[in-house]
């Protein structure tokens, strides 16, 4: 075999990261950062000074007032020279204005089941900062605390869903939904909840932090919830945006959306415990509905998130985890979620498209997932559609054999993270942020510009290359080693305009280039075998 010179591996590497980018679906509005790097972090922990990753044995002050359940119906202000025991549902009614200081502690009742349920036409006024969060945590010694201590925060609001007089989720009464998706339910920013998720009857839990109908007025910032006995995140319908969100070691899902919520996200990391999961549903990352069942019922459930981290509970691949884990993304009954710029790791499975109408919003564009990694599932996709539909060459999403490939610091400590990317990472330099897709390339070089994909990717010992060729022209495809050994040449002749597919078999284990020339023309693809 022609040893090729390392100069050459080089240039095979620059043009893997240089190659014009294909433009894609807009996510220019102003609520975007538009950084280099995909996944949550670049050179910046923003988790620092706030965040919590040993809230077990956090040593919280007692207990010195009481609310009491039922209905808060007047303007409220809790201070953090006090610490607030929740005891029992309580209610902030049409027209109230509930204010948290910074630094104020409030802690669940495991007993009475504390919950704080924000109702419609209500606000809540909880503005932290990173020297002083507000702390929702439970109200149990410390060492004893666990996963649904008390209820959880439960924010409704007045913008559009796709169900008729919905009753939110987990056991309180309340209604949600109305026609102003800008309606402000107030401000969360700077807060912790810890240990919340409940069951008031089987399978009907709190969810850590929940969103009803939403809208997109209400400032969302800096949150961590923790321990969480059911999802971390739920959002029902609404319109509400958010930043720099944490879900931390969680039961069931950790971003769940359904009956129609539109909302932006940007700025998410997901950290899961291998040994806890949800035995009821399964444990994922994303899960997306359009409603319970499926149907077209408007408006749709099409959320757009944008640098998230998702660190899932396979450490290395081959290790044990809870048998209830599923999925980095669950996407299901007619949803078109979209997700950019992202990292899914150490997942049992990747992603799972689930159902003929979520397919076919895919495969209409409508439900995107665009320069996103998935790295070290056992099975990355959870069907053929998928697989196909991940590597479509104009998305440039990447999958890599092992978590390790992504040269993260150490982001699966479960007591001290660090997410950050080290030097040389492939995440610091991966990120889009053009607005349409397959549309506005210069003519001058669209002419025989090469779309080429490999799948699966990874792949075992075979997978298939496809080129398609906008017109008849000669047509070069050579696998190369990670050193820069050239493997074997896949086709090197004239071939006509269209697609061509190519049957490739490589039975050592390890990282490949595919260099794909096409007269003056060039697209280098990194190619996996497990």
């Amino acid at each position: 075999m022609k040893k090729m010179h390392f100069n050459l591996l080089g240039q095979l590497l620059f043009v893997l990261i240089t190659l014009p980018v294909i433009a894609q679906k807009t996510i220019d509005d102003p609520f975007f950062d538009m950084v280099d790097y995909i996944g949550a972090f670049g050179d910046q922990d923003w988790t620092d000074g706030w965040s919590n990753w040993t809230p077990q044995t956090e040593d919280y002050p007692a207990v010195t007032d009481v609310i009491e359940a039922g209905d808060i119906t007047t303007n409220t202000v809790l201070t953090a020279d006090k610490v607030y025991l929740l005891d029992g549902w309580v209610y902030v009614k049409a027209g109230v204005i509930l204010t948290i200081e910074p630094g104020t502690i409030i802690r669940g009742s495991k007993a009475n089941k504390g919950a704080l349920i924000i109702e419609k036409g209500a606000r809540i006024l909880a503005e932290g900062t990173s020297d002083n969060p507000i702390v929702f945590t439970s109200n149990q010694d410390a060492g004893s605390r666990g996963y649904g201590d008390w209820g959880g925060v439960i924010i409704l609001g007045n913008a559009l869903v796709n169900k008729i007089d919905p009753i939110i989720e987990g056991g309180p009464t309340s209604t949600y939904g109305g026609n102003s998706d800008t309606d402000t339910s107030g401000i969360i920013k700077y807060v912790r909840i810890e240990f919340p998720g409940i069951a008031f009857q089987p399978d009907k839990e709190i969810n850590g932090l929940t969103f009803g109908g939403v809208g997109s007025g209400t400032e969302v910032e800096y949150i961590q919830v923790s321990f969480s006995g059911d999802d971390s995140y739920e959002l029902f319908g609404g319109t509400v945006n958010a930043k720099h969100l944490i879900a931390y070691r969680g039961w069931d899902d950790d971003f769940d959306t359904d009956y129609g919520y539109r909302g932006m996200v940007q700025f998410g990391v997901s950290l899961r415990d291998p040994d806890v999961a949800d035995p009821g549903s399964g444990s994922n990352t994303f899960e997306s509905d359009n409603d319970g069942t499926g149907t077209d019922q408007t408006p749709i459930t099409q959320p757009l998130f944008s640098n998230f981290s998702a660190f899932g509970p396979l450490v290395s691949t081959g290790t044990s985890v809870n048998s209830n884990y599923k999925r980095a993304m669950h996407l299901r009954r007619n949803t078109k979620l979209n997700l950019y710029n992202s990292i899914l790791a150490g997942y049992v499975t990747g992603l799972f498209i689930e159902g003929t109408a979520t397919q076919a919003n895919a495969t209409a564009g409508d439900l995107r997932i665009m320069h996103t990694y998935l790295a070290g599932a056992e099975d990355f996709y959870g069907d053929a559609f998928d697989s196909a539909y991940f590597v479509t060459a104009e998305y440039k999403n990447m999958a890599l054999a092992e978590n390790s490939d992504l040269q993260i610091a150490d982001p699966f400590n479960l007591e001290d993270p660090d997410f950050l990317p080290m030097e040389g990472s492939p995440v610091l330099t991966a990120s889009s942020w053009a607005d349409t897709l397959q549309t506005g390339l210069n003519p001058a070089i669209e002419a025989n510009m090469v779309f080429a994909s490999v799948y699966p990717n990874p792949f075992t010992i075979s997978g298939i290359l496809r080129v398609e060729l906008e017109t008849a022209s000669v047509l070069s495809v050579k696998l190369y080693d990670i050193t820069g050994t050239l493997i074997t040449t896949v086709v090197n002749e004239r071939r006509s305009a269209g697609r061509h597919e190519f049957t490739f078999h490589l039975p050592q284990k390890g990282i490949y280039f595919a260099d794909i020339q096409l007269q003056d023309k060039r697209q280098v693809l990194k190619i996996v075998n497990h």
